[in-house]
């Protein structure tokens, strides 16, 4: 994983993890998201079944959540699926 542009997971807990999830963005330009526009999933299967019933709503491998430097707790783009 390349952490280039990321605040990196804290090695001795498991509060930033690789997750599946489903991401709300008007289109996939993004590499972070807000805590509030992320869906974590327990599959890639369920991350794209869920995605594909709603409107501009993305299935992705991403991590996190980790605090930015603005307070705000948010997720960084692995891939999308």
């Amino acid at each position: 994983m390349s952490l280039r542009g990321m605040v990196p997971p804290d090695p001795q807990t498991a509060v930033s993890e690789e997750c599946f999830a489903v991401v709300y963005v008007p289109r996939r330009s993004r590499k972070r998201f807000a805590r509030g526009c992320v869906g974590v999933m327990d599959s890639a299967e369920a991350a794209l079944a869920k995605a594909a019933q709603q409107d501009k709503c993305y299935a992705a491998r991403v991590v996190g959540p980790s605090k930015s430097s603005e307070g705000q707790y948010i997720y960084y783009l692995l891939e999308w699926l």
